[in-house]
């Protein structure tokens, strides 16, 4: 069970790295309205640009956090609730702009494992 919990880790964190830092400028089939770039998502969303570079800022630390804590398990908590809460936001925003559902998609699924990785220290999971 501990190396689901790992490869979900690894899995998140580099997800979201590679969105945050290498397919930041490229149009995919999961951005918000019609955006082809991370800024212009969060311009579709209503949000500024600075918006955009504060909560990637975030998730980067985060999700470097998240793999660090392969290794140092007591981050482990802290940093897939803190992505978790920015992907439930995520989720909310596609929402708001009234994305068709499968554009939300990868922030659903990685919500749901960033929750499973924060319980994971307190329950006992049975896969």
């Amino acid at each position: 069970m501990n190396y689901v919990i790992i490869a979900m880790q690894a899995i998140v964190g580099l997800s979201i790295l590679n969105v945050w830092l290498i397919q930041n400028k490229k149009a995919t089939k999961w951005r918000g309205g019609n955006a082809n770039t991370i800024i212009e998502e969060f311009h579709a969303y209503g949000l500024s640009t600075w918006s955009c570079y504060l909560i990637g800022v975030l998730k980067v630390i985060l999700a470097i956090l998240l793999i660090i804590s392969i290794w140092y398990p007591e981050l482990k908590e802290f940093s897939a609730l803190g992505l978790a809460t920015l992907l439930l936001g995520s989720i909310l925003m596609h929402f708001k702009i009234k994305d068709p559902l499968y554009k939300s998609f990868p922030a659903f699924l990685f919500f749901v494992m960033c929750t499973l990785i924060a319980a994971s220290s307190h329950i006992k999971l049975y896969f």
